[in-house]
């Protein structure tokens, strides 16, 4: 506590006298498609780039400094929208109080449609969320329910209950011109906000950790450190494991951004985060060999530039390569994951197109405490040994319509990091990519969203043609999947006393 009160003391003497501090837009806020369709046409300016959520007053000012005179009536409407919707004093004690309703269909209990799992029902969801700016602090908490918790095979909550429920976002975040203090939770991706992170995405629901953020929009540092939950080694010894993602943020140009990144996962029985891991200011995989201590490192770059009217995006994991001498027979497969993407407006629709893959044995080691999940759940990605190849286009239509039709290959072998690590005899036979028979899913599918301030109607429809169904070669099936839902929003805001 004496060194959390000591970086709080240093990084407020530069602070603004004054200064406002304010919440992040969560990723599922309704506003958030529009956004991402409006940066990706070049209409708003992306305040962050390769990193969500957005600040609400960043979010705020791009809006309000964008040129909308070309853009149709209905995206016109939504700018208005949510500028109204962001808006807040500059300075003051202020606090929003929002809360929500909503009800739902959907054929399966899975967030992801694309790899759908779970019973389909008819749910129901609510909560409230609080917001309060104290100069530069916020203070933010969200709890809600959500019937489809009881049934979502990514959720290890209580789900024995009649309504399950979670907090969506609780933290304290305390802002200065170029520094960021940070605890709570919060969903966060560190990459393109087209797919899921590598390293750190919105995959598993938000957990408690501490993160900072030091320097400015063209260089600065982020880091987030929280523990995980206890696993068993080999030998069914519980080992404590802490998860350590930092990264260095570069942006030489408006159009280019660049961030260099690593993952350190710890686990040991009894381990305590030692303060050289906790140092997001220099690399684990460094401290582990001068420490002479055992961590499972994740090393990465993520890369965004425009050229002309087109975005290209690329990104690059690091899990485990094998770079020293070994045996022959006893050379390690080979362990990675890459992504890359294209974006650009033509005419009034976005066009998305991206290519991912993650090797068979990325995310996992020969100490299966050391993999890179929290209760099963990926903290990038949620699956290994898998490439998805997609296309997708975001079109604006009257009176207010986003439609986003999407098709994707997905192509899903028989490796999974929750699996034990191979044994040193069969690195030989270990496949690199694609183990066993792989399962092959087409994705034939349409989104369509209706938004205002105060509700939203949403549709998920879609059909999956699946060959080799559940890695037995010859079988197929062919499955609708889809989801409808309804929610109401309203708030109300002002100054605190």
């Amino acid at each position: 506590m004496r060194a959390v009160a000591l970086v709080v003391a240093v990084l407020a003497m530069p602070a603004a006298v004054g200064a406002q501090a304010t919440a992040f837009v969560p990723l599922d806020h309704w506003g958030m498609p529009w956004v991402e369709h409006l940066i990706a046409r070049g209409a708003v300016r992306d305040p962050a780039p390769l990193t969500r959520p957005l600040r609400r007053g960043e979010l705020r000012r791009a809006l309000e400094a964008a040129d909308t005179s070309a853009l149709p009536a209905s995206l016109r409407r939504v700018v208005r929208d949510l500028v109204a919707e962001l808006a807040s004093p500059d300075r003051g004690a202020w606090g929003r109080l929002d809360a929500h309703l909503g009800i739902a269909a959907a054929t399966h209990a899975r967030r992801d449609p694309l790899r759908e799992a779970g019973p389909g029902h008819v749910t129901y969801a609510g909560g409230l969320a609080f917001q309060g700016q104290f100069g530069p602090v916020v203070v933010v908490t969200h709890p809600y329910f959500d019937t489809r918790l009881k049934w979502d095979p990514d959720y290890h909550g209580k789900q024995d209950r009649a309504v399950a429920g979670r907090n969506a976002e609780a933290y304290v975040s305390a802002q200065w011109t170029y520094a960021e203090l940070f605890f709570g939770i919060v969903d966060r991706n560190w990459g393109w906000p087209a797919t899921e992170s590598l390293l750190l995405s919105a995959a598993p629901y938000g957990y408690d950790h501490l993160a900072l953020s030091v320097g400015t929009e063209a260089v600065r540092f982020e880091g987030v450190v929280t523990q995980l939950d206890d696993l068993a080694d080999t030998a069914g010894t519980p080992q404590h494991r802490y998860w350590v993602a930092h990264r260095l943020v570069l942006r030489p140009w408006r159009a280019t951004a660049v961030t260099l990144w690593e993952g350190t996962l710890l686990a040991g029985p009894g381990r305590t985060l030692e303060p050289w891991f906790a140092n997001i200011f220099t690399l684990g995989l460094l401290a582990q060999y001068d420490q002479g201590t055992d961590a499972n490192n994740l090393l990465g770059v993520d890369l965004a530039t425009r050229f002309g009217r087109v975005d290209l995006y690329g990104s690059l994991l690091v899990d485990d390569l094998q770079v020293d001498d070994a045996t022959p027979g006893d050379a390690e497969p080979a362990s990675y994951g890459f992504t890359l993407g294209a974006q650009a407006a033509l005419g009034p629709a976005v066009w998305t197109a991206l290519y991912t893959r993650v090797s068979n044995l990325a995310y996992r080691t020969p100490n299966p405490a050391e993999a890179v999940m929290r209760r099963d759940v990926g903290l990038g990605r949620n699956f290994s040994d898998y490439d998805q190849l997609t296309l997708r286009a975001t079109v604006p239509l009257p009176p207010g319509v986003l439609l986003t039709p999407e098709a994707t290959l997905l192509r899903q072998g028989e490796g999974d990091f929750r699996l034990p690590y191979p044994a040193v005899a069969d690195y030989p036979s270990t496949p690199v990519f694609l183990a066993g028979t792989p399962e092959r899913t087409v994705r034939l599918a349409a989104d369509v969203r209706l938004d205002r301030r105060r509700w939203s109607v949403c549709a998920n429809a879609g059909v999956h043609l699946v060959s080799d169904q559940g890695h037995t070669r010859g079988a197929s099936e062919s499955r609708f999947v889809g989801r409808l839902g309804l929610t109401y929003r309203f708030a109300t805001s002002g100054e605190l006393p």
